[in-house]
């Protein structure tokens, strides 16, 4: 099992752990579909370490109703 599964960091940063599994469900779909990775270091690693990774380096994020209507309105 992937050690950064076990930590709490992971699931803290996404904001609870059905917001990480659907965020890790969709991006892992994104990736069988074709989509190249956002890390740099990706060759040898599994797709669900590409995800952890990508997450825990900020590349992707879960996009919520809030953050939405907070973007709009800056504009």
């Amino acid at each position: 099992m992937i050690e950064e599964l076990k930590s709490t960091e992971l699931i803290k940063k996404v904001g609870g752990r059905f917001k990480l599994t659907a965020l890790i469900q969709k991006r892992l779909d994104e990736l069988v579909q074709g989509s190249r990775p956002l890390i740099e270091d990706a060759e040898g690693r599994t797709m669900l370490e590409i995800v952890i990774q990508e997450i825990l380096q900020d590349k992707i994020t879960v996009e919520t109703k809030d953050s939405k209507i907070k973007d709009k309105e800056k504009d």
